[in-house]
């Protein structure tokens, strides 16, 4: 399958379109700017407090009649460009797939080269996020604006969060417990940043060491070190840019300061600061994104937030409190989360709500990417670390579509790993405001490696965005349409034969924003719907009832710039807790309770309404592979700048060769 690499099959068709657009973007442009004009955010309310109460009125005054003039004036050319751009629009095609022309940054290939199938396995990470990426007018709507610099500060801080390395420390103890916690920021602070070399205990030994290059490029140039292998758990492959530290439990655990301070210096030497892009300083000026105390989700250092930068499992030795505290307070590995995470012992895999997006995030699923300028420069911070990306997905005017349509479906795909193929179907079904977007479902094929025999190695991934208004049937309907859909895909796609395969399956994974919960009464439908027979979701125990560390993903609009809740650090305290969550969470609806969000402190059901998913499949797959979830993230990284939760789940596809 050919992947398009322009909206249009030839050139003249391209500036034709460019040029209808020209004529029509001022008159869009002044209708986006007087309309917001109308609507503020709380953000824009709190700053005018202090001012003047005419001052606004009277700013509103002197521009809307020149808005209106000019919109008046630029609406002849405005009529022109649009009887020349409709009718092209059943010449354009459904995405655009862009890939990094730097071929100094470019790892793909490499990437493919390093699972041959013929070791323990390799995990793949995958993530998704809807972004509310929408003109400004209507982004208000939702209580976020200045649409232009919030894309280019959310791809700023996923590639930053992802392109970070991964540090792993073990301690080996006696018991089985296993603590799987995060790093504070004062990881590599100037607590441990003394320049004074410490020596390394015999009782801790660094046993792999990766170098950092902190140019975010997604390309993973160091190369491992390994020293006492017998002594050590072997790494996965596929854990690119980590350091892994084992502490054994000798002298009963205890840790002198010089050592906790070692762990400090070796966060140092592996975690440099990336360096700034160019802009990038005027865009973290934007009020959404103002930088305050502790909003380390949007700095450039893979050290700016507490966050999985560090893995501590406790093995085998005895490890003391006092020196688990004091590993606490010297080194700062330990989080709050990792208290919860201990009350659900019966989990196959960590959890955890995390102020970073995990490192090496290998695919992003991205949902409400509505407006073109902001794509493109999401797609320009992106490309700092993934190589390959699909956008402006989607169809305009009556193309293949039952309805007109205004905007395109909103999802964008990137991934370290190369795109083989790719589909994309418009729901023909969407009910109110939905039906003017072309919402759909994006499916990719993607090859992550090769046998030795030369059978490629491959994943499904399916983005989607399901009906947004209270509507159980038309989104049953959706689900059934992408069902079929995918079925379609991976047939058309498929290489291979039962006899004779030249394709081996390693991972199907469907992520987006389905628009309905686990917990409410009103999607009941949805919940028992037969993609969940077929798909497994990680949060869910069943129809109507999540996990308890599962937590929602829909925040509540009118909070998104209290200082509680501001900055990556914040809001992942608040959500840590349970009155937290009821103050900033969008809960199920429910009739017993009030709209209103704020203050409610009655007892509801599950821990707020969870809209985002990532599902898997073990059908389908290479028979005998095995597919496990190693670790889910709920995400705060993007705080201030969406009224969603991004989401991540890491995938262990075990070939089961070294099993005994």
């Amino acid at each position: 399958m050919v992947l398009y690499t322009s909206p249009f099959p030839n050139s003249f068709l391209s500036v034709l379109h460019s040029f209808s657009w020209g004529l029509i973007f001022p008159c869009y442009w002044l209708a986006d700017r007087l309309v917001a004009s109308f609507v503020p955010t709380t953000y824009e309310k709190r700053q005018r407090a202090d001012d003047p109460c005419y001052f606004h009125a009277l700013c509103i005054i002197i521009t809307t009649p020149i808005y209106l003039a000019l919109l008046v004036a630029s609406l002849p050319f405005a009529l022109i460009g649009f009887l020349l751009w409709s009718p092209l629009q059943s010449a354009r095609r459904p995405y655009i797939y862009s890939r990094l022309e730097d071929k100094s940054h470019a790892n793909g290939a490499t990437l493919l080269t390093e699972w041959k199938a013929a070791g323990s396995g390799k995990s793949f990470c995958f993530g998704s996020a809807n972004v509310c990426l929408l003109p400004d007018s209507l982004a208000r709507f939702n209580n976020v604006f200045n649409t232009q610099a919030r894309a280019k500060e959310i791809g700023r801080r996923i590639r930053n969060g992802a392109s970070r390395p991964q540090i792993k420390i073990y301690i080996d103890s006696p018991t089985n417990t296993s603590i799987s916690a995060a790093s504070f920021s004062s990881l590599v602070s100037p607590q441990g940043g003394d320049s004074t070399n410490h020596t390394f205990n015999p009782g801790m030994k660094r046993t792999t060491s990766m170098e950092y290059k902190g140019d975010n490029s997604g390309s993973n140039s160091g190369e491992d070190t390994r020293e006492d292998k017998g002594r050590t758990r072997e790494p996965n492959e596929g854990e690119e840019n980590s350091c892994i530290v084992r502490i054994n439990g000798e002298d009963n655990g205890h840790m002198s300061d010089t050592e906790t301070d070692a762990i400090n210096d070796q966060a140092h030497a592996s975690c440099p600061a990336e360096p700034l892009l160019e802009g990038d300083a005027e865009v973290s000026k934007t009020p959404n994104h103002k930088q305050k105390e502790g909003d380390s989700g949007s700095l450039d250092s893979c050290s700016a937030s507490r966050e999985s930068l560090v893995k501590v499992r406790v093995g085998d030795g005895t490890v003391d409190q006092s020196s688990v505290n004091k590993l606490l307070y010297k080194a700062s590995i330990m989080k709050k989360t990792s208290v919860r995470k201990k009350k659900h012992t019966d989990e196959t895999f960590d959890h955890e709500i995390s102020a970073f997006f995990p490192a090496n995030l290998d695919f992003l699923c991205l949902q409400e990417v509505f407006d073109k300028r902001a794509a493109e420069k999401l797609k320009e911070q992106l490309h700092h670390y993934f190589e390959y990306i699909v956008y402006d997905v989607g169809v305009y005017s009556c193309h293949s579509c039952c309805s007109f349509k205004f905007v395109n479906s909103g999802l964008l795909f990137a991934s370290r790993y190369p795109v083989m193929d790719a589909a994309y179907h418009c729901y023909p079904n969407g009910r109110g405001t939905d039906s003017l977007a072309s919402k759909g479902a994006l499916f990719l094929k993607v090859q992550v490696g090769s046998t030795p025999q030369d059978q490629r190695i491959v994943g499904y991934v399916s983005c989607t965005h399901l009906q947004a208004i209270a509507d159980t049937t038309v989104r049953c309907e959706q689900l059934d349409m992408l069902q079929d859909w995918l079925s379609e895909f991976r047939k058309s796609t498929s290489s291979s034969s039962t006899a004779n395969p030249e394709e081996l399956v390693a991972f199907d994974v469907i992520c987006g924003d389905l628009n309905f919960d686990n917990c409410s009464s009103e999607d009941k439908l949805e919940q028992q719907h037969s993609l969940f027979t077929h798909y497994k979701d990680p949060c869910r125990i069943g129809p109507g009832e999540d996990k308890p560390w599962a937590i929602g993903t829909l925040l509540d609009p009118e909070g998104l710039y209290d200082e509680q809740v501001c900055t990556p650090d914040n809001l992942q305290k608040v959500l840590e807790s349970e009155e937290g969550r009821k103050g900033y969470l969008v809960y199920p609806t429910s009739k017993n309770h009030s709209s209103s969000q704020k203050g409610r402190k009655a007892s509801l059901k599950g821990n707020g309404r969870r809209i985002d998913y990532m599902l898997y499949t073990e059908e389908g797959l290479y028979l005998e592979w095995k597919v496990e979830v190693e670790e889910f993230s709920f995400i705060t990284q993007l705080a201030g700048l969406t009224d969603h939760l991004p989401v991540a789940m890491r995938l262990m596809v075990s070939t089961g060769e070294d099993d005994p």
